[in-house]
């Protein structure tokens, strides 16, 4: 639809004018934004105003009830909610009226009732609309069957490139001085890491960029992917890694390897090629200690792209409905972060079903499902299990990752490359030591194993003085009783399990 009349701020998307005007003249009694970016929406009911030609009328607890259009309070002010929900009842000219922050007030049945009988549908279609903003809104029952929810939609390409420029020339100006040419790659570049934000925010960051020293090149992308990151992340529930492993430290794991190099630039496309769906994850699972997570941090590596870290202890919440939020807003930042790998670190203790903690671990399970099933973003989940007896069998079914990878515990040869890369990286010549012997001695060893075999064998060469020799990794490895024998049966089962429904890794 269009509004030949309306002129609306560079910043506010026309499709948003759009939906709300259609919410509005539908009758929509009450409407809900749930997010931080106040100015947002503040920007998008004043071009509504002028659109609709209806007044406009803001509250907040600290300030009272203010006319928009004239900038000015409403003589009484009407701070306390109870007289400004009376006063909204009372007027008759079709205002529109923006409660902020009015989540505190939804616990209060007197206020939940107003807002009631304020939104039936005799109070009369046009009468008024009411729009309550905060970052947080959960409804009662009796006002979300009669309440249209929306959700503001961040800064397109066109318009943060147009930001961007912007305030290279604000600077420019203010200084005398002009900023260096924008590369299109390095402009592109940024818009990518813009994407998703609110444009103060996505403002603040280019700003910030171009403020450090007048350029805008490469060396300001890492900054400004990490100052997202941490406007997506409040809750510290996910972390994030720039800096990944490469696969040049993982040893072994051959067909994992060339599967995920096979997947890698169609995972960097923009779009994948006709024909192609983008790769959307993996899950490895195998023997503690074997080298999944560094298998999940390098794939990262591979891509070229930042790593998430998810975990799953971190989500649960003793109040109801929490857990599943923040798992709800976890996955919306690794969407927000992308092209990104999501990795989540036994998975199984996360979501595995029980019927003890109330239903919550069923329900997170499901909120991840869909999110697996209806994704488009580029998003890659690398999940990692050590325990299949409390996976949840809808996560492995058919289909749910793109395959299932089993890591064993290592062979002769890439024990041998564990302990060269081990000792490597402790400024130690492999070659200077028996690693096929050293190899042979350690069948059944973990990767986590053989490195605690080195790292105890050059405490006990410090302790005596000596540089390490094969005499002392020898005697650790004798001191050592592997996983696979203390966890034979569990590995066993592991393995049969494995052998009918993963690929060899």
């Amino acid at each position: 639809m269009n509004y030949p009349n309306l002129s609306p701020d560079p910043g506010v998307n026309p499709a948003e004018i759009s939906e709300l005007a259609a919410m509005i003249r539908a009758g929509a009694p009450l409407i809900v934004i749930e997010s931080h970016d106040e100015p947002h929406a503040m920007a998008l009911f004043s071009e509504l105003r002028r659109l609709l030609g209806r007044p406009l009328f803001k509250w907040t607890a600290a300030q009272g009830m203010r006319w928009v259009e004239r900038d000015q309070p409403l003589a009484g002010e009407f701070k306390e909610v109870e007289q400004a929900l009376a006063h909204i009842r009372q007027r008759r000219d079709r205002g529109i009226f923006m409660l902020m922050d009015f989540h505190p007030f939804l616990n209060d049945p007197v206020t939940v009732r107003q807002l009631r009988e304020m939104t039936r549908q005799d109070e009369g279609v046009h009468a008024r609309t009411l729009v309550l903003v905060s970052p947080e809104l959960k409804l009662p029952r009796e006002l979300e069957v009669v309440a249209r929810r929306f959700q503001l939609k961040p800064p397109d390409r066109g318009t943060l490139a147009a930001m961007v420029r912007a305030e290279a020339l604000r600077w420019g100006n203010q200084r005398g001085t002009a900023v260096q040419p924008l590369c299109e790659e390095v402009l592109n570049s940024l818009i990518n890491n813009l994407e998703g934000l609110a444009m103060k925010d996505a403002r603040r960051l280019a700003r910030n960029a171009i403020q450090d020293d007048g350029v805008l090149d490469e060396s300001d992308l890492p900054e400004v992917m990490r100052a997202k990151f941490d406007l997506l992340n409040p809750g510290g529930i996910l972390t994030f890694e720039l800096e990944t492993a490469r696969f040049s430290q993982v040893a072994g794991m051959p067909r994992l390897k060339r599967w995920l190099e096979i997947r890698a630039s169609v995972f960097n496309a923009s779009a994948p090629p006709p024909g192609l769906d983008m790769p959307k994850g993996m899950l490895l699972l195998g023997v503690q200690g074997c080298g999944k997570s560094l298998a999940a941090r390098a794939a990262a590596g591979l891509f070229g792209v930042p790593l998430l870290h998810l975990d799953c202890g971190a989500l649960f919440n003793r109040y109801h409905g929490e857990s599943e939020r923040n798992l709800r807003e976890s996955l919306r930042a690794a969407e927000l972060m992308s092209p990104c790998v999501l990795w989540i670190d036994e998975i199984e203790k996360g979501l595995s079903v029980s019927d003890s903690d109330g239903g919550t671990s069923r329900r997170m399970l499901g909120s991840l499902l869909t999110w697996m099933a209806e994704r488009k973003s580029r998003v890659f989940l690398a999940a990692t299990a050590n325990d299949i007896s409390i996976l949840p069998p809808e996560l492995v079914r058919k289909g749910r990752f793109d395959e299932i990878f089993f890591v064993d515990l290592p062979d002769q040869a890439t024990r041998e490359d564990v302990l060269a890369i081990h000792l490597k990286r402790r400024d130690l010549k492999p070659q200077l030591y028996p690693l096929a012997e050293l190899a042979a001695a350690t069948e059944g060893f973990s990767g986590a194993e053989l490195e605690h075999l080195v790292v105890a064998a050059l405490y006990d060469a410090h302790a005596s003085g000596d540089t390490l020799s094969t005499e002392h990794l020898m005697a650790e490895v004798q001191a050592t009783r592997p996983l696979s024998v203390v966890m034979a049966e569990p590995i066993v089962e592991l393995r049969h399990w494995a052998s009918s429904r993963a690929v060899p890794a």
